[in-house]
């Protein structure tokens, strides 16, 4: 096989028939960071569709549809949560313009920072965590060995696929284990079992 990614998938016994029968989109990267951010904020424990309505309204208030961070600072906390956003979201806007306006965020030369570098320097605003970060990682600047292990969706498809009985922190030592074979390319692993999800709801 000529793909490497494929290949070291395929050694996966289980995992092998999502690679050889889903189709994965095209993965769009590198993304506006700054913009990303903001999005993942929205995706927050709402479901996509309610997550686009609100972006959409959001990016609504700009000219250009593009929320500048000097514009979104001009913005009122009733002008965001206009748009749907909660109070605590409305402020974790502005956490991530003002660490924008202030690391200059859009200007970065992010191949300069490894994974583990973006993980401390994104994870200094509030209202960023690991998962928000680790989205940007895999979707956003396209990083090959994300693994997201306490995304409910990986943590859901792994537990059903490979028959995982323990529960919280022996499950999670147990789902980082299987992953270790996918090393590294784990960024694409994610991505078919986010599929195969994506899948079942769809038959």
């Amino acid at each position: 096989m000529s793909d490497p990614i494929l290949a070291q998938l395929q050694r996966d016994l289980i995992l092998r028939p999502l690679v050889q029968h889903l189709e994965l989109p095209p993965l769009q990267s590198p993304r506006d960071v700054y913009v990303a951010l903001l999005r993942s904020i929205i995706s927050q424990q709402l479901s996509t569709k309610a997550a686009d309505t609100i972006y959409g309204r959001f990016m609504g208030l700009f000219p250009r549809s593009y929320p500048t961070p000097r514009r979104l600072l001009q913005l009122s906390e009733a002008d965001l949560r206009g748009v749907g956003l909660s109070r605590q979201k409305a402020q974790y806007f502005t956490n991530v313009a003002r660490f924008t306006l202030r690391e200059k965020l859009r200007s970065l030369d992010w191949s300069t920072y490894s994974d583990a570098g973006i993980m401390d320097f994104l994870g200094q605003i509030k209202g960023v965590g690991p998962w928000t970060v680790q989205m940007i990682l895999l979707f956003s600047l396209g990083r090959p060995d994300v693994f997201p292990v306490k995304d409910l969706i990986i943590a859901q498809s792994m537990v059903k696929l490979y028959g995982v009985e323990a529960q919280g922190r022996a499950q999670l030592a147990r789902l980082e284990a299987i992953a270790e074979a996918w090393r590294p390319y784990r960024s694409t692993a994610c991505r078919y079992l986010w599929r195969w999800h994506d899948q079942k709801k769809e038959t």
